[in-house]
């Protein structure tokens, strides 16, 4: 039983070699029913590839956002338009930005006298004037914004440009430079004169320098007594007139000591606002210069 058991098996291998010799020497055609490289084969016509030996690739799904919005009804984003070139913006002076204030004065959005300086009263101006016409409110006056107040009003004036007050206050008679004040006798005085409009600055009774002042008129008087310098700034801006107060030294309040451009232009002619204005900006800045704040103003 052994011997017939091993002769069978020896029989049976070598059965298995012989199909798979006969299979090597006819090239390893695939028969129907039999299996190849990429799955079961398929019943093809003669000459057509097989159809495991072509791949074929799947088309990426969209998401769910891309379905939402089909590419035909995309909106386009619309390029960006540059802004109109700026003129004149908060920061500047010039005659040009005082033609500026005219102009808006003339059509109701400006409502005090024209300085040449862009405060934040004119950038408030400008951006009022700006909602009216349907502007981007700024507040700077760029070519377009320029072009329609131009379009919309007059050549300013010259009475118009520098209107005189209402009130114009005289040049008072001219009188000793030094005062005889007992307050202004002793320490570092500002010793100012209504009456001979002059500033002198003293230093234990001596006058080291004399300049010219002007004076508030009688609406916006400057006011009298003993005061002292609690406060000095260079290029200091009113931000009530929206005037520009260079070398301002503050002595009570809001008045001060300081260059006054109008006074320099027109004199005596004009007032200030309640603060001592010096027409000379030599003088005063090397008045600035001296001066330290806890020195004694006296006017009167």
């Amino acid at each position: 039983m052994r011997t017939s058991s091993k002769a069978f098996g020896r029989g049976r291998r070598a059965g298995l070699w012989a199909a798979l010799v006969v299979a090597l020497s006819a090239g390893c055609t695939v028969q129907p029913g039999m299996t190849g490289p990429g799955g079961p084969a398929t019943d093809q016509k003669p000459g057509e590839r097989p159809a495991w030996s072509a791949p074929t690739y799947r088309a990426a799904t969209p998401s769910r956002r891309q379905r939402a919005v089909p590419p035909s009804k995309a909106v386009p984003v619309a390029p960006r338009t540059p802004l109109p070139r700026t003129l004149m913006a908060s920061g500047a002076s010039s005659a040009q930005v005082r033609e500026l204030q005219a102009r808006l004065r003339q059509i109701g959005h400006f409502h005090r006298t024209p300085t040449g300086y862009y405060g934040s009263v004119t950038a408030a101006a400008v951006s009022s004037f700006q909602n009216k016409r349907g502007l981007p409110r700024t507040g700077r006056t760029d070519v377009v914004t320029w072009a329609r107040l131009l379009a919309m009003t007059e050549e300013p004036t010259g009475a118009e440009l520098r209107p005189p007050t209402r009130k114009p206050a005289v040049r008072p008679a001219a009188g000793p430079k030094a005062s005889s004040d007992p307050r202004c006798m002793t320490g570092r005085v500002m010793c100012i004169s209504k009456s001979s409009g002059t500033l002198s600055w003293m230093v234990d009774g001596s006058v080291m320098s004399t300049m010219d002042v002007r004076f508030g008129s009688q609406y916006t008087p400057t006011r009298e007594g003993t005061f002292s310098v609690y406060w000095k700034s260079r290029d200091h801006v009113s931000t009530l007139y929206d005037t520009a107060m260079p070398y301002a030294m503050f002595f009570s309040g809001g008045q001060a000591v300081h260059y006054s451009a109008d006074f320099a232009a027109r004199g005596y002619t004009g007032a200030s606002h309640g603060c001592v204005n010096v027409r000379d900006k030599q003088k005063i800045a090397a008045l600035f210069s001296q001066v330290s704040n806890g020195d004694k103003v006296v006017i009167y």
